[in-house]
């Protein structure tokens, strides 16, 4: 936890309302995204047992399994669930635009926009990531077979989960992750997994302070757990007779459809508080205005979604349920690159989470004393320009001499350090910029900061990673198992099949 963090985690136990750590929204919310309120049986390894579904407030439909111990039931339930969730997939598949790539040379096509899951917790992602594995390999032939949809479905489910790991990804979100990533609450991060407590925090009742709105949440008898978790009381008080009556209902129709309606009343009751908070937290995230890198990062979601649907339509295989060496060495690489990147733009897009680079030395802020911006370097084989700018601060500058820093306001330029000179309380820093000013020897207009402007420098930087090498899978080393052996099957050989991310 940071320390701004910490301190707005302490104001907001003083306030009794939950404080702002951002300024901005730091993730793509949809126009239309699908809700899914998940539920699972206690006890059981990924039974579902109701889930409730919508791309709407009211428009959530509800979903049960009456045995959820019964094989058939449940992927019954699946292909009810495909029926949803794919047409609603499709629905993105409509339209495509045109990409440049190479600097323009080509151009690649790409969704104009991509499907967005929300689940109310990490737990639902879970829940989501063991559904996707239990019914990607299943076959709508031969022993067992299941509707043809329920495979295609967790072949989507495994891909929206996988892009959950995905740092700055928004095909899959968790509420109270999406939440927290913008508010601070007066209580610890395990009670924030709790939607209602974390919202009743955020956003409490008039004449309750968060603590107390929070206090009132956590009672599963004014609002229930937000899924896949059930409480137990619920279990054994409400839920385990309601499945009972319905087996003993037999084959009597009339028992049957009156014991069925009784169980979906409970389970509506249970799910339908979680799925009215999931659409005020929207409500909410939607009031923020989106970072300025917030649509760059939903470009690459769409990337993916494209990416895998022409996969799945030129028959690839499903995902396999383990990464080989080298696939699992190029996904961590993937992922390690990503994560360094969030971090930066969300750095650049809000003040307030800069500030968390400012205490600890990768960022500070000063005012720009003197600018020369004409000054050419010409000690070279040809002329450059090369401005420099004194910029005076406050605060500690722990960067060395030589140093190079770059500013959200001009991201493409660079400032390398010339001089540190510590003065009267404060620090001179004079810096040669370079980049982001033309070919020429005169800077356009903006380009060199100017007298009096307050200027945020760091040394994070949002330029270009280039990937790493990796071998080819046939030549993994023998220290990572050695090559994948031929003719096994691609859904339990991870470099047989490309991993989608």
């Amino acid at each position: 936890m940071s320390t701004l963090r910490a301190l707005a985690r302490a104001q907001a136990v003083a306030a009794g309302v939950a404080q702002p750590v951002a300024t901005v929204r730091h993730l793509h919310l949809a126009e239309r995204p699908l809700v899914l309120v998940p539920l699972g049986m206690a006890g059981e390894a990924n039974a579902p047992l109701a889930a409730l579904v919508g791309t709407a407030p009211d428009d959530g439909r509800l979903l049960i399994v009456p045995q959820p111990r019964n094989r058939d039931q449940r992927f019954r339930f699946a292909a009810e669930l495909a029926a949803i969730v794919l047409p609603y997939l499709d629905s993105f598949r409509g339209v495509s635009e045109a990409v440049p790539v190479d600097r323009g040379r080509d151009v690649r096509y790409r969704y104009v926009d991509a499907p967005q899951l929300l689940v109310p917790s990490p737990a639902g992602v879970g829940f989501l990531r063991l559904f996707g594995r239990s019914t990607r390999f299943r076959r709508p032939d031969g022993e067992y077979p299941v509707h043809p949809d329920v495979p295609l479905l967790g072949r989507w489910l495994t891909f929206f989960t996988e892009r959950a790991e995905h740092p700055g990804s928004s095909a899959l979100l968790a509420m109270t992750d999406a939440l927290t990533l913008h508010w601070a609450t007066g209580q610890s991060t395990v009670e924030d997994l709790h939607l209602p407590a974390l919202l009743g925090w955020i956003d409490p009742p008039a004449g309750l302070t968060g603590a107390q709105a929070a206090a009132r949440a956590e009672d599963p008898g004014t609002c229930p757990p937000a899924g896949p978790a059930t409480d137990p009381d619920f279990d054994n008080r409400v839920l385990a007779p309601a499945v009972a009556a319905y087996a003993e209902a037999g084959e009597d129709p009339v028992a049957v459809a009156a014991a069925y309606a009784e169980l979906e009343r409970v389970l509506r009751d249970q799910l339908a508080p979680t799925w009215e908070l999931m659409w005020r937290g929207v409500g909410l995230l939607r009031a923020l205005p989106p970072g300025a890198r917030v649509a760059g990062r939903w470009d690459g979601d769409k990337d993916a979604f494209t990416g895998y649907a022409e996969h799945v339509d030129a028959g690839g295989a499903p995902q396999p349920r383990r990464d080989g060496a080298v696939a699992a060495a190029v996904r961590l690489h993937r992922l390690e690159r990503a994560l360094t990147s969030y971090v930066v733009q969300r750095a650049y897009d809000d003040p307030l989470v800069m500030a968390e680079h400012r205490l600890t030395g990768e960022a500070f802020v000063g005012e720009v004393t003197l600018a020369d911006a004409t000054r050419v370097d010409d000690s070279g084989k040809r002329p450059v320009l090369r401005p420099r700018i004194q910029v005076v601060t406050t605060e500690p500058v722990l960067v060395p001499v030589g140093a190079t820093l770059y500013s959200p306001a001009r991201p493409a330029q660079k400032a390398k350090v010339v001089f540190v000179t510590p003065a009267d309380g404060k620090t001179e820093v004079v810096l040669e910029l370079s980049g982001g000013m033309g070919r020429g020897l005169t800077a356009p207009p903006g380009t060199v900061p100017e007298v009096g402007e307050r200027l945020c420098l760091t040394t994070l930087s949002d330029a270009f990673m280039p990937a790493g090498a990796f071998p080819a899978p046939e030549e993994t080393p023998w220290t990572h198992g050695g090559p994948p052996v031929s003719g096994v099957d691609p859904a339990a050989d991870g470099d047989a099949a490309e991993a989608w991310a």
